[in-house]
């Protein structure tokens, strides 16, 4: 699954989707392995069964560089919940450019 501006990964593969071929922001090796602790607990909760066929999926927003979990159901890749919701997502994003425009004009 993957989507514009985003750089997706699924809980059975720790490998980036090939459609969104991006560098991803370097990451200390202590996030990294944060981040490798979180996939596994994901899998151990999907392989559970507790979400019944519903799977967590996590991928980090491209534009935002935000960690993002979906609750998704696989039969038909439709997002049951998202956390954050998009629109928070859309927010950071448009909070981040005002900023960068804020500061490009006090820089001159």
């Amino acid at each position: 699954m993957a989507f514009l501006g985003r750089f997706e990964m699924t809980i059975t593969s720790l490998q980036p989707i090939a459609s969104t071929p991006a560098a991803s922001p370097q990451v200390s090796a202590q996030e990294a392995a944060q981040r490798r602790q979180l996939l596994q607990a994901a899998q151990s909760v999907n392989a559970s069964g507790v979400l019944g066929r519903n799977q967590l999926v996590f991928f980090l927003d491209r534009v935002t560089h935000r960690a993002v979990i979906r609750l998704v159901d696989p039969a038909t890749n439709q997002v049951v919940s998202q956390i954050p919701p998009e629109y928070v997502l859309r927010l950071a994003q448009d909070l981040g450019s005002s900023l960068k425009v804020m500061m490009a004009v006090d820089d001159t």
